[in-house]
């Protein structure tokens, strides 16, 4: 067969593709359909395009005021003020068109300037133009009157109200996350989901004017239209003056018509829209779920229509039937109300299906929600750390003195993550009334671990050289290290400061004591579902060596019993991919936990003599002399090396111990704060015996002395 030459010549299947393409690419047509809507302005175009532009105006203006009344939110919509403002120029610039058409052409008849305005002229004046005059003034002192500056005005009170809001809308959510309520990603979400809102109000407030100017250059327009059209027909084109009222009344009428009926529909959009601010729902479910909750009204409504219906004079009928309807409405609600009280307080009682069939209450579906189910699964849930304050201590919420608790518990996190890599659980802070006005108490998963009693208008001072504090104020000992102090008012932070005190402001003090219980309490606040996270969030490069560790040589639950260990010593696991390694050597020679853990402090030498040394450059040891290195190995009993225990005799633990505490604190009138050096054999039962009395002392072994670090010995045990 033989090709169509003019398909050869414009390839034809290619430009289909194209022109595809094109049709695919909204902002082309977008921008196509604005330059369109400005050469309206300029060139004049015929009556049967005009007809083609109004149709689309009438069907943009009816399609936003549906889109108005299904959206749930306000935000769902929030390229509303753009669409105002598109669909406004498209309205002005039709005007300026059929302005054109009717001066130029109107004393050829009212078809001058298209069927669309004929009809619409025609179809309202229904042959009065008198008639027709008043029902176009009408129409627009509502749209101009009513809707337009109500929504206006609206708009204006929700931008300012929601500007005003914002920044204790703001504290909400970071006191939300600092709780625990939500996570980091649904705090940024709200905290764009706020931004966008008050972005939005602030343009709707603007874009309201729009919708003001486009009612007065109607009014204008209309009365151009009709004065000017009165003069062009009886001046220039030899038309009575009865021929020119009667004529271009009708066009500039029916002009008005076209041009008012869609700014009226977008007006009642944009009302819609901004009304329902402070409503979730479709604006159905909205206005008519609310108007129906209350049964009492729509009785009481109907009562009234009944009266009106017998009153003489009134016609009977149609008060009558809407008596019966709103009566009916009343009683279907009563008993509505009646079925959902029933199903949401009487669970375990029987109650009638639909079909007749006796069901149990609670278990007909979706229709009656376990709410006790509920409550009762929300009391088994428990909290990680959860800290407690008397009412006296809630404004330290909010402290306006310095930096909020819910701001400092934020840092804490993020200071926690970056020194141990550990994301800590978050803290729920709540009120407890039981407790004393200005106690405060931290609880870890459930029980109370700690607590104490500070002066929320006031200040901690304390004395970093242990002297007598000189200041005026109530004696008090520090809750966290139990050192003495101070607390004083407001008005001597200066003179603390100047005498080298440390000042210190009630939220920092619980900040410090939460501090220190989650350091003491880490290994506990590692659960097996945070092992996995960790592990999740390594990059692809280690997911292979995951991928042949986990759990082939070993399980989660292993892993995570070795981060335990290291972070009871407040050992960083920041450095994942070298531990897993280490796990992944270690545990094809033996299974027992605490022989890959020291082999995991090994290889973090370098991590653990760092975070050991001091200002001076050195690490401070004391060794442990031969004599206890070789009671230690000899009181290690039990299998081949992987489930040895100790089995050190009683009197001997306490002379270990007494030797311990003497030469610690020796060394500490010296100035000397060391670590214990011990064989790697022995490190984690002398660390066993260590925590119980002095657990703040590091055990180090010498397989974690990394190879270039300095070190000075400051005695031997």
């Amino acid at each position: 067969m033989a090709e169509n030459p003019a398909a050869q010549r414009f390839n034809l299947p290619a430009l289909s593709r194209q022109a595809r393409s094109t049709m695919q690419r909204s902002d082309i047509l977008f921008a196509v359909g604005i330059i369109g809507i400005l050469t309206v302005l300029i060139f004049p175009i015929p009556p049967l395009l005009l007809d083609l532009l109004l149709s689309i105006s009438f069907t943009a203006s009816i399609i936003v005021l549906m889109t108005a009344l299904f959206v749930n939110k306000p935000l769902e919509m929030s390229a509303f003020p753009t669409i105002l403002l598109v669909v406004t120029m498209l309205r002005l610039a039709l005007n300026i068109a059929t302005t054109r058409l009717i001066l130029a052409h109107g004393h050829e008849g009212t078809h001058a300037a298209g069927g669309v305005i004929a009809a619409f002229g025609s179809f309202i004046t229904e042959g009065s133009v008198l008639i027709g005059m008043i029902i176009f003034a009408i129409l627009t002192i509502i749209n101009f009157v009513v809707i337009t500056k109500g929504s206006g005005r609206i708009a204006e009170v929700s931008a300012r109200f929601s500007l005003d809001a914002m920044p204790g809308k703001q504290m909400a959510i970071d006191a939300d996350l600092s709780a625990g309520l939500i996570d980091d990603k649904d705090a940024k979400a709200r905290r764009k989901e706020l931004e966008d809102e008050s972005t939005f109000f602030g343009a709707m407030d603007g874009a309201s004017k729009f919708v003001r100017g486009d009612a007065i250059a109607g009014l204008l327009i209309t009365f151009i239209n009709l004065i000017g059209g009165i003069i062009i027909g009886a001046a220039l084109n030899d038309l009575s003056i009865g021929e020119a009222v009667n004529t271009y009344t009708i066009l500039t009428i029916g002009d008005g018509l076209v041009s008012q009926v869609p700014a009226l529909i977008v007006s009642t959009a944009a009302g819609m829209l901004v009304t329902k601010s402070g409503v979730d729902g479709s604006s159905d479910k909205a206005v008519l779920g609310q108007l129906s909750r209350m049964p009492a009204p729509i009785g009481i409504t109907s009562g009234l229509l009944f009266v009106f219906s017998l009153l003489p004079g009134i016609p009977f009928a149609p008060f009558f039937v809407l008596s019966l309807i709103t009566g009916y409405l009343a009683f279907n609600v009563h008993s509505q109300n009646l079925l959902r009280k029933a199903a949401g307080t009487s669970a375990g009682t029987v109650m009638r299906s639909p079909s007749g069939e006796m069901v149990p209450a609670g278990s007909a579906g979706a229709s009656q929600p376990a709410t006790v189910d509920e409550k009762i699964a929300e009391t088994l849930q428990i909290d990680s750390l959860r800290l407690e304050l008397g009412y006296g201590l809630l404004p330290l919420i909010n402290y306006n003195k310095g930096h909020r608790l819910t701001e400092q518990i934020k840092a804490l996190r993020k200071q926690i993550a970056r020194d141990l890599g550990f994301v800590m659980p978050p803290v729920r802070i709540q009120d407890n009334m039981q407790l004393p006005a200005n106690t405060y108490a931290i609880k870890v998963k459930e029980v109370e671990t700690a607590r104490g009693d500070i002066r929320p208008d006031m200040l901690l001072v304390m004395d970093p050289s242990g002297g007598k504090i000189t200041l005026p104020g109530e004696e008090t000992i520090e809750p966290t290290f139990g050192l003495a102090a101070m607390w004083v008012s407001e008005n001597y932070r200066e003179e603390a400061l100047f005498r080298n005190y440390t000042v210190v402001d009630p939220p920092t003090v619980i900040t410090t004591h939460l501090t220190e219980i989650i350091k003491d309490n880490m290994s506990e606040l590692l659960s097996y579902a945070e092992t996995q996270k960790l592990l999740d969030d390594l990059s692809k490069e280690e997911q292979k060596l995951i991928a042949e560790t986990v759990p082939s040589q070993i399980t989660v639950t292993g892993v995570q019993r070795i981060l335990q260990n290291l972070l009871s010593e407040h050992v960083s696991i920041r450095d994942l991919p070298t531990i897993m390694e280490a796990i992944a050597e270690s545990s094809r020679i033996t299974q027992n936990i605490l022989l890959m853990t020291e082999h995991v402090r090994a290889r973090l030498a370098r991590q653990i003599s760092h975070a050991n040394t001091n200002e001076e450059g050195f690490i401070s040891i004391l060794a442990m002399s031969p004599v206890w290195e070789q009671a230690f190995i000899e009181s290690l009993s039990g299998g081949d090396g992987d489930e040895k225990v100790l089995s050190m005799a009683p009197t001997r633990i306490q002379e270990f111990i007494t030797a311990v505490r003497q030469k610690f604190e020796q060394l500490a009138m010296q100035g000397e704060s060391p670590v214990l050096l011990c064989s790697p054999a022995i490190r984690p039962y002398v660390r066993s015996i260590m925590v119980r009395f002095q657990p703040q002392t590091v055990v180090m072994s010498q397989n974690e002395i990394h190879a270039r670090a300095r070190i000075k010995t400051v005695g031997q045990l």
